[in-house]
């Protein structure tokens, strides 16, 4: 569903230009929006959630796709928690539809989808590994890394109920907006991956925007 946000770019508190293979750690407040702008197309945002008042509470792919009933997000979708409550919802999103079940790349998935010798590269679990030990402030450890979304990446599912990765369908400014429902920890690995066809094997920059609460 394609939803524009009603709010100015200029009108934001805060900034943020997170570079490829980067990782972005903040507090988002109740109320405040926050969003991720795909500046130069095709680029996926691995992003967790976290209760920041109480990190044990985290997002849930389980939760949020049996409650709305629909395998993708995108504008109208409620993000649930493990206690299945309210995370964030999506507000404005003009990619269209946004993947949760594809998780995240590692160095132990670039040997099995790729070869042997992609271990070494760089991968977003390591980028969140990377968070929680520079950022020990959040509360965050490696046990906290579960179920993510992928921002603008495009997995559909084959109707034999598989996965397929994709050629993206995100282009250049294409953006998805939140409001937090509770204070969240948001943690965004900007993919790193060298290895698939979808970001013409380029990884690039992405934008995150934070709003005050109306």
């Amino acid at each position: 569903m394609i939803r524009n946000s009603e709010l100015s770019i200029d009108t934001a508190k805060q900034r943020d230009i997170v570079a490829a293979g980067d990782y972005y750690i903040y507090v988002v407040k109740k109320g405040e929006r926050v969003r991720i702008t795909d500046l130069e197309g095709n680029q996926a945002a691995d992003t967790l959630f976290f209760n920041a008042d109480n990190p044990d509470e985290r997002y849930s792919a389980m939760d949020t796709l049996r409650e709305q009933g629909n395998a993708y997000l995108t504008a109208g979708s409620v993000l649930l928690s493990n206690l299945n409550q309210p995370m964030l919802s999506i507000v404005a999103d003009t990619c269209g539809r946004h993947d949760t079940l594809g998780g995240a790349c590692s160095t132990e998935s670039n040997t099995v989808r790729y070869a042997p010798e992609k271990r070494c590269m760089h991968a977003c679990r390591d980028s969140w590994l990377l968070a929680v030990s520079e950022r020990p402030e959040f509360g965050l450890s490696k046990r906290d890394i579960g179920h993510n979304i992928n921002f603008f990446m495009n997995v559909p599912v084959t109707d034999e109920g598989g996965l397929t990765f994709a050629d993206g369908i995100s282009a250049p400014g294409k953006y998805v907006e939140l409001e937090a429902n509770m204070n969240v920890i948001v943690l965004v690995s900007n993919c790193p991956q060298l290895n698939n066809p979808c970001n013409a094997y380029n990884p690039t920059p992405i934008e995150i925007a934070i709003w005050d609460a109306a």
